[in-house]
């Protein structure tokens, strides 16, 4: 491989990213950048622009707390208890969209039977199953497979933290909250952050899980932009359009990501 250098990722990144993106814009931009102006005016496409954001954000918190408490317990556990919840943790990461859209529809939909078992203990069993098919809903089902994301990219942050300076501030009389928040909070905060970034912009881009969760119920941009060329639709200019959209999107949260991944870095090297 040394003998051809980086031209064979550099082909592929040709291959599979340039030349798509070429074509993107050369079919957003046709007709003078009319499908622009016409998809931007869209109340619906403004209507998917706002949920694709909630539905980033939402699954983003949620997946980040949670997996960054997991993350924690990692670290804690024994190597033997440790590589039953990494293999546990894996399961959701090797199942398709579509099984775990299936999966919530069982247990959460209107005559899903957690859904049931709530109806009967008082809760309103409409209102509930109604619930999954919504942005906070389809948030929940994207974190199953998100948490373990978050989970096993922060466990090398907690297993290498250095707890030196958590216990020099135990012994000097801070409560273990204060030095927990003074000490190791900004050490893992911008990996944490990161990880959220990274879900937010996973959780926007993907259609799979909610084409088979919600259908039409909901309107996001990756079903909107699959509306136009499935099914017989043939705007295709509309479809580039919203697709330069969510790239763009996905692309700052992404950077935005980096950025704080790149504080940490420099922050390790100054010391």
């Amino acid at each position: 491989m040394r003998r051809f250098g980086a031209w064979p990722a550099w082909l592929f990144m040709g291959l599979f990213l340039a030349v798509p993106l070429l074509a993107l814009v050369s079919e957003a931009g046709g007709g003078g950048g009319a499908a622009f102006a016409q998809i931007l005016g869209d109340r619906q496409f403004l209507v998917a622009l706002r949920n694709t954001l909630a539905l980033g954000g939402v699954a983003g918190l949620l997946s980040a707390a949670v997996g960054t408490v997991i993350a924690m317990e990692l670290a804690r556990q024994s190597p033997r208890h440790r590589q039953w919840m990494m293999s546990l943790l894996g399961l959701p990461l090797a199942f398709s969209g579509l099984v775990i859209a299936y999966g919530f529809i069982l247990a959460f939909g209107r005559a899903g039977f957690v859904t049931q078992l709530l109806g009967m203990a008082g809760a309103d069993s409409s209102a509930l199953g109604s619930w999954i098919y919504s942005v906070g809903g389809l948030a929940f089902a994207y974190a199953y497979y998100l948490i373990p994301r978050v989970a096993l990219s922060l466990y090398p942050v907690f297993a290498n933290l250095d707890h030196t300076p958590l216990q020099a501030a135990r012994t000097l009389g801070a409560t273990r909250w204060r030095a927990f928040m003074d000490t190791v909070v900004p050490e893992v905060a911008p990996s944490v952050v990161s990880s959220a970034f990274f879900v937010s912009a996973v959780a926007m881009g993907t259609y799979g899980t909610a084409l088979a969760l919600v259908g039409t119920q909901l309107n996001i941009l990756p079903l909107m932009l699959l509306s136009r060329v499935g099914d017989g639709g043939a705007d295709f200019a509309g479809a580039a359009v919203m697709s330069l959209v969510l790239m763009f999107i996905c692309i700052v949260i992404l950077g935005v990501g980096d950025v704080f991944t790149s504080r940490r870095t420099g922050r390790q090297i100054s010391r």
